[in-house]
């Protein structure tokens, strides 16, 4: 069957998995009562398995990692596992695919439910056998599972296929998952552990998968949006009348929204405009990006309702140091700039409404779709094909509900597909961060006071890992001028650059080697792991003594999400131009067990690339509430001539739980190269991105 199962009605994919066991629980009584095996893992009797996960592929790898976890526990090679993922209909809600969360938590539920399915299926058999048999009793814990084939001391077997096939099974399948089952250990793996590829990763080199842009439905119009010239802008006026009289225009104006559908995007497009032309808007004074935005993110910080953390008393003790360095930071707007833009595709049939949307939550699309369009959300159902990237940035569902408006006014599905300038315009970005630090010294050089005052990214990694005596660290909220979210590791990006910036400023004034700076104050045992490993592999003894006017070495470490990374890096500089060049970076992390070592090495290497932009070239400049650069011709990510040689270095630990690795090892390589720039030319850059112009200037 050529038409993937997360484009089939409910009936057609029954039909699609043939014979086997499968029960749905939706009413939130039943799920009370506790899940069901059969709610995450449908047994087919061609002995194949289906598996159920409410999480969106969109990169990372869950598809690979979750279909492990099934085949894990159930003893079955991982290509008998077919994974259905994000479709409201057919799986369970798992929340949005957010915060690497899917490792440490999706994938122990994955497990639990595969490792009840095995001692059920077990029973079964052996229940079977004493049937069959006129044995007496047959002991299911004797009883071994391996490539679907259960076997007995005695030498009986029977498949998963042959289970599927007994009357009652699907009655024993509808039993609770165990919460207390046993999981296999980690050196018992077999599966888990392996680099397995995603099962449609053939699709996506040959171009045959369809990501949510790509969906298309029989007599489907294209939707424009109407929207302001800036944010902070409100509509008062406009004129529909030569667009109304347009052949095959379908207008809709709701309150605030105006919107097009037409049987092309051309179409579509000349509608906009012709609007546009006729629209009255009332404008309100925003910020401008290169004069005052960090003065406006300080004086709009809401200090009074500042999340605090203290230890000691860092006024006695920044009062009594011998040294005191007081230092601001400064990280600007960024967007995600993920490969595909917002994108979906809405058909009603009657007052049902399907939507193919590219989000990271298909239940909270759900709910987001039922309050806009006044429809029960048990009527709205949402499907998220593998997706072209998120990176925090599509947590909402705006092209949905704008595709479901345009949708129900034409009678039609509609596709609604965000434009670049759209995306890097309309889409929330990464907030920016003003943060304020300061540090205490002894005559020893030892770090006896640490303020730290992160204003607008968030708390995510605003503690230290250092152990300091005295210690004050808040994260204020303020009022930004551009509508932000959650970005890549939240604000551990702004935090980790600030801090790992300031502790070399404090290891230049203390006199010391960053990295023999850092290790004296270093009681993670995890993350002094991971930054010994780096120095070692980087070879940061000799290197750092190696520093000319023209080539420095940085490093930086830090923790979030329950794993450690360390960087160290090498820039070449050139003062003259003002050009900073990252000619390697060696990169070490630890996020516990880990389950697919391919798929990992992937995520620390695209986080790496990542960060890059954030560190030295992206920005969002923005005037009076307008985008300035809404457009890859001038919002410059990396490119492949500005990758680096890149070293990884996965460390496992398998004493911790497992955690996720699509986040942290984004925030060590920004710090690495901002040090490495002073290392080399004795100019502190404390802002990102890191402009090397200011260096012509030094």
């Amino acid at each position: 069957m050529d038409e993937p199962l997360s484009e089939l009605d409910r009936r057609t994919f029954l039909q699609a998995l043939g014979s086997g066991l499968l029960i749905t629980v939706t009413s939130p009584k039943a799920w009370a009562q506790g899940t069901p095996v059969s709610a995450r893992i449908f047994l087919n009797e061609d002995g194949t398995i289906t598996a159920l996960s409410g999480k969106v592929e969109e990169g990372q790898g869950p598809r690979a990692e979750l279909s492990q976890a099934a085949a894990e526990e159930l003893r079955v090679p991982v290509d008998q596992v077919r994974l259905v993922m994000a479709d409201t209909d057919l799986v369970p809600d798992d929340g949005i695919t957010a915060g690497s969360r899917t490792t440490p938590i999706n994938v122990p539920e994955m497990r639990r439910a595969a490792a009840t399915a095995r001692e059920l299926l077990t029973a079964l058999a052996a229940r079977e056998w004493k049937l069959r048999a006129g044995e007496g009793k047959v002991d299911a814990a004797a009883l071994e599972v391996r490539d679907g084939v259960v076997s007995s001391p005695t030498g009986r077997t029977m498949t998963y296929a042959d289970l599927a096939k007994i009357e009652d099974a699907a009655a024993i399948l509808g039993q609770a998952i165990r919460p207390d089952v046993t999981l296999t250990p980690v050196r018992e793996w077999k599966t888990l552990g392996q680099s397995v590829p995603r099962s449609n990763a053939r699709d996506l080199v040959t171009g045959a998968h369809r990501f949510p842009s790509d969906v298309v439905r029989p007599g489907m119009l294209y939707g424009r949006v109407l929207r302001g010239p800036a944010h902070g802008t409100t509509l008062e006026s406009l004129d529909l009348s030569a667009v109304k009289a347009m052949k095959d225009v379908v207008v809709v104006h709701e309150g605030s929204f105006v919107g097009f559908a037409a049987p092309s995007t051309h179409l579509a497009t000349q509608a906009l405009e012709a609007t546009a032309g006729t629209a009255s808007w009332k404008t309100t004074p925003q910020p401008v990006s290169s004069e005052n935005l960090f003065e406006h993110l300080r004086a709009h910080a809401r200090r009074g309702e500042a999340r605090t953390d203290e230890k000691g008393s860092t006024e006695t003790a920044l009062r009594t140091a011998d040294r005191v360095l007081t230092e601001s930071y400064r990280v600007a707007f960024i967007q995600h700039a993920s490969m595909e833009p917002r994108a979906a595709v809405a058909e009603w049939s009657g007052d049902r409404l399907t939507v193919w949307a590219g989000c990271d939550g298909p239940f909270r699309a759900q709910q987001i779709l039922s309050e806009a369009l006044g429809v029960p959300r048990d009527r709205v159902r949402v499907i998220v094909p593998d997706m072209g990237g998120g990176f925090g940035g599509k947590h909402t569902a705006e092209a949905a509900v704008e595709a479901a408006r345009l949708a129900r006014a034409a009678g039609k599905p509609v596709s609604v597909r965000w434009t670049r300038e759209e995306e890097f315009t309309w889409a929330y970005c990464r907030p920016a961060a003003l943060i304020e630090c300061r540090g205490g010294l002894s005559a020893s050089g030892s770090l006896r006071a640490w303020e730290f005052t992160s204003i607008n990214p968030g708390g995510a990694a605003v503690g230290t890992p250092y152990a300091v005596p005295n210690v004050r660290i808040a994260s204020v909220g303020t009022d930004s001028p551009l509508p932000q979210g959650s970005y890549r590791c939240l604000g551990a990006t702004a935090n980790n650059f600030a801090r790992e910036s300031f502790m070399d400023e404090l290891a230049a004034a203390a006199g010391a080697d960053p990295l023999a700076f850092r290790l004296a104050h270093l009681e993670n045992a995890r993350l002094r792991a991971v930054l010994e490993k780096a120095a070692k592999e980087f070879g940061w003894a000799a290197r750092s003594k190696r520093v000319t006017p023209e080539l420095g070495v940085g490093l930086a470490c830090g923790t979030e999400k329950n794993s450690a990374v360390a960087a160290c890096v090498e820039a070449k500089i050139d003062r003259s131009r003002g050009h900073i060049e990252v000619t390697e970076i060696c990169e070490t992390f630890e996020c516990g067990p880990i389950l697919n070592p391919a798929n990992l090495l992937s995520q620390v290497q695209g986080c790496i690339v990542m960060a890059l932009g954030g560190a030295l070239t992206e920005e969002l400049e923005f005037a009076n509430g307008k985008i300035l650069n809404p457009r890859f011709s001038r919002y410059r990510v990396p490119r492949f001539r500005d990758v680096p040689r890149i070293d990884v270095h996965l460390v496992e630990n398998r004493d911790v739980p497992p955690a996720g690795g699509g986040e942290t090892p984004i925030i060590a390589a920004a710090p690495a190269i901002a040090n490495a720039v002073f290392a080399a030319t004795g100019v502190r850059l404390r802002s990102m991105p890191l402009r090397g112009e200011a260096l012509r200037k030094a």
